[in-house]
């Protein structure tokens, strides 16, 4: 708040000085800078609250936690507070799962869009508002399902990301491949990645990268995985594994 006191002490100086901006200049400008106090100092709070709160590694996906951000009785507070959660979730998804942490990125970013580029009068309405906050909810909801969407799967959560790969591709070039052998050949791609990572500096080695393609395109040819698109597969691959090298140490 100090800087909300030093900007108050401003105006207060310039009006005894004679330098005064009119009054309705001068009540936006308090009004502006009350409502960014509150939606700052407020998501920081509620933030920190939630956080530290007991068990350091407090589930943000449980009602629970939920409840306590929907008690918010601010709105805009509500959506910079679920803005900052989806962000860092998000962020720590993509760790493992680049190619649904980058989606959700962009689903995220659509809809911050849509609140920053509403119309003026629409600004503070407070069913606008709530609408936002209800689908940044539900965004919230749509992650957590995604994270653990491995177990109804078979695999694990790494193996998880190299399925989504390989299914992005095959839907994006729109082939039919058996889930089924989308799973075994997920496994397979994931063993090959692990073989090659334990070098700890299989990155910036060409043989073995050179390894990995070939591996790779070797098992997709084994497995019956339409040769369209084979450097897109490995791109895509690759990038995967770079997250498990520089992520998982």
């Amino acid at each position: 708040m100090i800087h909300f006191y030093f900007a108050v002490y401003s105006i207060i100086h310039k009006m005894s000085a004679g330098e005064a901006p009119d009054a309705t200049q001068m009540n936006e400008q308090v009004r502006r800078m009350i409502e960014e106090a509150i939606i700052s100092e407020g998501v920081e709070d509620v933030f920190r609250l939630s956080m530290n709160e007991g068990d350091p590694r407090t589930d943000i996906f449980s009602d629970e936690y939920l409840v306590k951000i929907n008690k918010l009785s601010l709105p805009n507070t509500k959506i910079k507070l679920l803005q900052k959660l989806l962000t860092m979730v998000i962020e720590d998804f993509k760790k493992v799962n680049r190619i649904k942490g980058v989606d959700f990125s962009k689903k995220l970013k659509t809809l911050v869009d849509k609140y920053n580029e509403r119309k003026e009068d629409l600004a503070f309405a407070s069913d606008v508002l709530e609408d936002l906050a209800e689908e940044l909810t539900k965004l919230f909801h749509n992650l957590h399902d995604e994270q653990n969407s491995f177990a109804s799967l078979g695999i694990d959560f790494e193996e998880k990301a190299f399925y989504d790969i390989l299914k992005a591709i095959a839907e994006k070039h729109q082939f039919e491949y058996p889930e089924d052998k989308l799973i075994v050949l997920s496994q397979k791609i994931k063993r090959i990645v692990d073989d090659k990572a334990r070098y700890t500096d299989w990155a910036q080695r060409d043989d073995i990268k050179a390894e990995l393609k070939v591996d790779i395109i070797l098992t997709l040819a084994e497995h019956g995985y339409p040769p369209v698109t084979n450097d897109e597969v490995f791109k895509d691959v690759f990038e995967q594994a770079e997250n498990f090298r520089k992520y998982r140490g």
